[in-house]
């Protein structure tokens, strides 16, 4: 820092005391510094070759990013075809129609910031996703011959893992605009929806000997009768997410219910979010869960729901009339006895963004447009600036806008956490090929990351380091209930306000359309902390309850001080064998 006194007030002695008195009285405000509290923008990569229509982070530390296989060539070229292995002769095949020597999907490395290609035998084109409990990478969906297709991806970390797709294992009906969430019965998903396709089903299928591949699906009333046939549905993509009591939430358009899916039962009817507009595909606003915490015994469930677009949008835009957004958000407590919304305002209309739980447990949105709505040139006005959303401050307080980017990222734009604390962004094409120039929003292939306040070097200071976890049965992850111990260290000269650590473990999405599915976060029980020498703390922390509350597989597990969040550590939450 540099001090100017030109009137040599202080010696030239006593200005590393003044200086550690200044931080240490910035520190107790609690405040960052000036310039840090909006965040700050990172650009890792000029081309990721592919367009980011869906990613994922796996708990090998890299990320799936990929597009539709079918819209010809992407910014990747490649050597060999991805169909037949033949060599790929630019002189021999028309680049603008053949998309076999062009890759579609590649995986980020981020800790080296590089990208490997590989390869999707099957058109993945607003498809779905989820993970299993031991970390693979579940995807179904799409379109055209990937309408009823699945196929998984095992992360690995020998770079030679690829997707795989059995020929034999079809899902019952076609799943385009479909959406995932993972059930608390073991590696059980539910797929919902999809263009025109009013059911479910779900994988894995229960085979018998009696049975074929093509296992029913089940009959879901609220997708029809949400069904906007003039405006392409505008129920795509129902927002899902899983209650503590087991059900499903399930959203569409503008309404909702709690389903019991085994009995393919409604156990409970919410009342339609005001404010009109619509909120699902192609009106594309965006839904999160509310952080669940131990203190409630993880029993208070709150969804909210923000953004979309107006009545009449989808028609417009096909007219290159662009009617502004919604700026409403709803919140509902969905295990209350008579739920109600409770609404407020963002500070802009938006569509097409991105919310995604940051480890603070704060709310960030990201990304989108302030006009139109989904599809190929449907929206205008590029969203630059990101908002903070602080969900335990008071009506009114909760929002403030971040740092303004001067990327667009509109439609198949997608954005995820990072371990580290940073957010993933990439994607943005508005058009059915990549086109790069002559139109007003060229497809984006920059990889950037927003950069969140709390990860400025200015609270290194507050900020738990060197996390690793322990688990009480020498294993490999916690059964539910069960103890495990947190080691990391604290460079502080005294003792630190234990009230002031948590411990969150959050569950990584699978990113598309602004819908992050399976997001969740916990506010995880502390049964002890004790400080050790050399700074070190021990944390004996408890596993959530049950896997309604927290389906087993990989997490993210983050420690924060005083506001200030540790680079996270992959934790796994396990059921009985």
């Amino acid at each position: 820092m540099k001090v100017i006194n030109k009137k040599r007030l202080f010696s030239a002695k006593s200005m590393p005391t003044i200086l550690l008195f200044f931080l240490l009285v910035r520190s107790a405000a609690g405040g960052p510094p000036p310039g840090a509290k909006r965040g700050r923008w990172q650009t890792l990569l000029n081309n990721t070759g592919v367009v980011a229509m869906h990613t994922a982070l796996t708990h090998r530390n890299t990320v799936m990013i990929f597009d539709q296989t079918r819209a010809g060539r992407s910014g990747y070229p490649l050597r060999r075809s991805h169909y037949d292995g033949s060599r790929c002769v630019p002189s021999s095949w028309n680049p603008s129609v053949d998309s076999s020597c062009w890759a579609h999907s590649v995986e980020y490395d981020i800790e080296g910031n590089t990208i490997r290609a590989l390869n999707l035998e099957t058109d993945t084109w607003c498809s779905s996703g989820t993970f299993l409990s031991n970390g693979t990478l579940l995807q179904t969906g799409g379109h055209g011959h990937g309408y009823r297709r699945i196929r998984y991806f095992d992360p690995c970390t020998d770079h030679r893992c690829d997707w795989r797709s059995p020929e034999a294992l079809l899902l019952a009906d076609n799943r385009w605009y479909a959406s995932n969430q993972i059930l608390p019965e073991k590696d059980r998903v539910i797929i919902v929806g999809g263009r025109r396709v009013f059911t479910y089903e779900f994988l894995p299928k229960l085979l018998s000997s009696s049975s074929s591949s093509r296992e029913r699906s089940f009959y879901l009333s609220l997708l029809r009768q949400t069904n906007n046939r003039k405006e392409e549905g505008n129920n795509l993509y129902p927002f899902l997410h899983l209650s503590s009591d087991g059900n499903l939430f399930i959203f569409a358009n503008r309404d909702s219910i709690l389903l019991d899916y085994w009995r393919n039962k409604v156990v409970k009817t919410f009342p339609r979010m005001p404010g009109g507009g619509s909120r699902n595909y192609p009106s594309s606003g965006s839904s999160v869960l509310i952080p669940l915490d131990h203190t409630d015994g993880f029993q208070k469930v709150e969804v909210m729901v923000c953004g979309g677009a107006t009545t009449g949008a989808y028609t417009a835009a096909k007219r290159k009339t662009y009617l502004k957004g919604l700026s409403s958000c709803g919140r509902i407590v969905i295990t209350e006895q008579k739920p109600r919304w409770e609404m407020e305002e963002m500070p802009g209309p938006r569509l097409l963004h991105d919310i995604l739980i940051l480890p603070t447990g704060n709310i960030l949105i990201i990304n989108g447009a302030t006009h139109g709505c989904a599809g190929w040139n449907n929206a205008a006005n590029p969203s630059l600036e990101p908002y903070l959303y602080k969900p335990n401050k008071s009506l009114g307080r909760r929002f403030s806008v971040l740092k303004s980017t001067k990327v667009a990222r509109l439609y198949h734009s997608s954005a995820i956490l990072l371990p580290d604390g940073r957010v993933l962004v990439a994607g943005s094409n508005p058009h059915a090929r990549y086109t790069f120039k002559d139109v007003k929003f060229p497809t984006e292939l920059r990889l950037q990351a927003f950069i969140p306040y709390y990860m400025d070097q200015y609270f290194d200071g507050r900020r738990p380091n060197n996390l690793s976890i322990h688990y009480s049965n020498g294993g490999y992850g916690a059964r539910y209930r069960e103890e495990f111990t947190i080691k990391f260290r604290l460079d502080l000269q005294r003792e630190p306000d234990k009230d002031s650590i948590k411990f969150s473990a959050y569950s990584p999405p699978f990113t598309t359309h602004g819908v992050s599915m399976n997001q969740r976060m916990l506010r995880l029980k502390c049964k002890s902390i004790v400080r050790e020498d050399g700074g070190w703390m021990r944390a004996v922390v408890e596993a959530p309850p049950s896997p309604n509350v927290a389906p087993s597989g990989y997490y993210l597990l983050t420690v924060i001080n005083g506001g200030i969040p540790s680079i996270a550590q992959w934790v796994r939450f396990m059921q009985e064998n």
